[in-house]
C-alpha cells in the first residue's frame, strides 16, 4: 500500500502541475477583436489619385499584434464592389481550416455587402506574418503586417532590439490592378507591369510626386532596431538593402534562425524576414532601397527602385541632417542569381530539429510555365503570347482551374460530387529534361481541378522542380496549413542518387514559402498533422491566375 502511495503521491502533483500550467497559459493568452471593412478609398501616388480597394480606409492595412497563444477574431465587411476574401499568410491554422481564406478553397468570397468572421489562435508561432487578401489582384492594396511576440512575459532568443519596425515591400500600378489582370486574362498575353515598388505603401524619392511622403525610420545613434521585412508585393522577387549597414538574420516566415549576417535580403512575394539592424555608422541620413531580382531571362519587368530613408536622430544631426542627401546603397545586379542563391542558402535553425527521416509520401511536382494554342475560333486579340498564344501554368503539366459554386474544403466537407477529383499525380506525367530545351509538345498542360489526399500523420517529402518551359524562373511556392523544412535546393534536374546527398537533415530552416532556383529545385518535408484543404501554389500572383497552383 504505502509503495502505491509512493507512486500517486507524485504523479497527481505531476498531473495536477500539468494541469495548473496549462490554465496558467491559457490565463496569461488574449482574445483580439477587430473588424475590417474592405471599401474604396482615394489614394494619390505617382501624382494620381486612385480609387483603391483599402482595409478600414488604410493602406497599406492595419498592423495587427498578439503573441503567441492568442486568438485573432476578425470581422471582415464587404463594401467594395468585388468579391473578396482574406488570407493569414503562414499562420497554421491547426483545426480553423475554415479560417484560412483563399477564395473557392476554405471559402466562398465575401460578396460585395456581405460578411465574414475569420477566428483562428496562434500556436507555436513568433517572428512575422502578415494577411492579405486572396481573391483576384485585390492584395495588391489589401495586406497588411501580422507580428507574433513571444508568450507573455517570455523572451526573444536575441537582445531586446530598442525599436521594432515592419517595412512592407509592395507594388504598385498607376491603374486599378484588378483591369490590369483582367486585361491579361482577355488577352492572353502577360499583365502589365507595376509602375513602381512601395516601402511601407511610398514610393520614394526616386518617384515623381512622390519624395514629400517618403517613409522616414528614426534610430538613435548606438542602437539596435528589429526590422521585419515583408515581400507584399505581386510578381516580383525583391532585393533589399539599407546602405552602409549590415544585417543580423534572426527570423524567417514566423520561425527562428541561425543569426547569420549579410548587407543584402532576397525575398519572394510571401516570405518574411526578420533582421536586427545595429545604428553604428556617423550620424546622417541612410537610404534602405530595394528593387527586382528577375530571374526570367527576356521577360519584362518593373526595374526601377523604392526607396525609404533610415534617419539617425542625434543633437549633432538633427539640424543638418534634413539638408543633406541620404547615402545611397549599392544594390545586386536585377538578374544576380549568386547573391540570391548566398543568401537563402545560408538560412538554418536555431538548433537540432525534428526533421522526418522516413517518408511515406514522396512527391516530385514541376513547377512552371506554358503556353496554350490559340483556341479554335478565337479572335487574334484573344491569343497575344508569343507566337498567338496564351500564356498558361502548370504542376505536373495539370493548370490548376477554381470551382466557381462551392469552395473545395465545403465540397469535401458535404461530399458534394463534381466539385473536384482526387486523381492530381504523384510525379510528371511524362519524364523529361525538366531545366533543358523541353519538347514543344509538353509546353500546354491540361486544366483541371485534381487534388491529392494526404493520409492523417503522414511524413512527406515534395521535390519541386523548375522547369525551362517558355521562361524559367524563381518560383517562391506556398503551402497553407503548414510550415515546412527546406531540406536542400539545387540547380539543373533533381537527381535523387546524385542530391540526397546534400540534405540537411539536422538543423533545415522552418518556412512557409520556399523560393525555387531558377531553372532548379527544392525539397521540402513536413508531417500532414493539419486535416483541411490546403492550396499550395506559386505567390507570383500573375502566376497562380495562369494556374501555377
Amino acid at each position: 500500500m504505502e509503495a502505491f502511495k509512493s507512486i500517486v503521491k507524485p504523479l497527481c502533483y505531476f498531473l495536477f502541475m500539468c494541469v495548473f500550467l496549462l490554465f496558467a497559459d491559457a490565463a496569461l493568452a488574449k482574445t483580439h477583436y477587430h473588424d475590417f471593412v474592405i471599401q474604396a478609398t482615394p489614394v494619390k501616388r505617382l501624382c494620381k489619385t486612385h480609387n483603391t480597394i483599402t482595409v478600414n480606409g488604410q493602406f497599406p492595412g492595419p498592423t495587427l499584434e498578439v503573441n503567441n497563444g492568442d486568438t485573432l477574431v476578425v470581422k471582415v465587411v464587404n463594401r467594395a464592389r468585388y468579391n473578396v476574401t482574406i488570407h493569414w499568410h503562414g499562420v497554421r491554422q491547426m483545426r480553423t481550416a475554415w479560417a484560412d481564406g483563399p477564395e473557392f478553397i476554405t471559402q466562398c468570397p465575401i460578396r460585395p455587402g456581405k460578411s465574414y468572421t475569420y477566428r483562428f489562435t496562434i500556436q507555436g508561432q513568433e517572428g512575422t506574418l502578415w494577411w492579405h487578401a486572396h481573391s483576384s489582384w485585390l492584395r495588391a492594396t489589401v495586406y497588411g503586417a501580422l507580428i507574433i511576440h513571444p508568450k507573455e512575459g517570455g523572451n526573444y532568443p536575441f537582445p531586446k532590439p530598442k525599436r521594432e519596425t515592419p517595412i512592407l515591400l509592395g507594388e504598385w500600378w498607376d491603374a486599378n490592378p484588378i483591369d490590369v489582370v483582367r486585361e491579361a486574362t482577355r488577352t492572353g498575353a502577360a499583365p502589365n507591369v507595376s509602375d513602381a515598388y512601395t516601402i511601407n505603401g511610398q514610393p520614394g524619392d526616386l518617384y515623381k510626386c512622390s519624395s514629400q511622403d517618403t517613409t522616414i525610420v528614426h534610430t538613435d545613434s548606438g542602437e539596435t532596431n528589429l526590422l521585419r521585412v515583408i515581400n507584399a508585393g505581386m510578381n516580383q522577387e525583391l532585393f533589399f538593402t539599407v546602405a552602409n549597414h549590415k544585417f543580423t538574420v534572426v527570423g524567417a516566415d514566423a520561425s527562428y534562425v541561425k543569426p547569420f549576417t549579410t548587407s543584402v535580403l532576397m525575398l519572394g512575394p510571401g516570405q518574411t524576414t526578420d533582421v536586427l539592424i545595429k545604428a553604428d555608422q556617423p550620424p546622417s541620413r541612410y537610404y534602405m532601397a530595394a528593387r527586382a531580382y528577375a530571374s526570367a531571362q527576356g521577360a519584362p519587368f518593373d526595374n526601377t527602385t523604392t526607396t525609404a530613408i533610415l534617419e539617425y536622430k542625434t543633437s549633432s544631426c538633427s539640424s543638418n541632417c534634413v539638408k543633406t542627401n541620404p547615402v545611397f546603397p549599392s544594390l545586386p545586379a536585377y538578374n544576380d542569381t549568386a547573391t540570391a542563391t548566398a543568401f537563402t542558402t545560408k538560412f538554418r535553425s536555431p538548433r537540432k530539429v525534428e526533421v522526418p527521416k522516413e517518408i511515406d509520401e514522396n512527391l516530385f511536382f514541376t513547377v512552371g510555365l506554358g503556353l496554350n494554342n490559340c483556341p479554335r475560333g478565337a479572335r487574334s486579340r484573344n491569343c497575344q503570347g508569343p507566337n498567338g498564344t496564351r500564356f498558361t501554368a502548370s504542376m505536373n503539366n495539370v493548370s490548376f482551374v477554381l470551382p466557381s459554386n462551392f469552395s473545395l474544403l465545403q465540397a469535401h466537407h458535404n461530399g458534394i460530387p463534381g466539385v473536384f477529383s482526387t486523381d492530381f499525380p504523384a510525379v510528371p506525367p511524362v519524364k523529361f529534361d525538366y531545366t533543358g530545351n523541353v519538347s514543344r509538345s509538353l509546353w500546354q498542360p491540361i486544366r483541371g481541378t485534381k487534388l491529392y489526399k494526404l493520409k492523417y500523420g503522414a511524413r512527406v517529402q515534395v521535390v519541386l522542380q523548375g522547369t525551362n518551359i517558355s521562361t524559367a524562373e524563381n518560383h517562391p511556392i506556398h503551402l497553407h496549413g503548414y510550415d515546412f523544412y527546406i531540406i536542400a535546393e539545387g540547380f539543373g534536374n533533381f537527381n535523387p542518387k546524385r542530391d540526397t546527398s546534400k540534405f540537411n537533415l539536422v538543423d533545415p530552416p522552418l518556412r512557409n514559402t520556399a523560393s525555387v532556383p531558377v531553372n532548379g529545385w527544392a525539397v521540402i518535408r513536413f508531417v500532414a498533422d493539419n486535416p483541411g484543404v490546403w492550396l499550395m501554389h506559386c505567390h507570383l500572383d500573375v502566376h497562380i491566375t495562369w494556374g501555377l497552383a
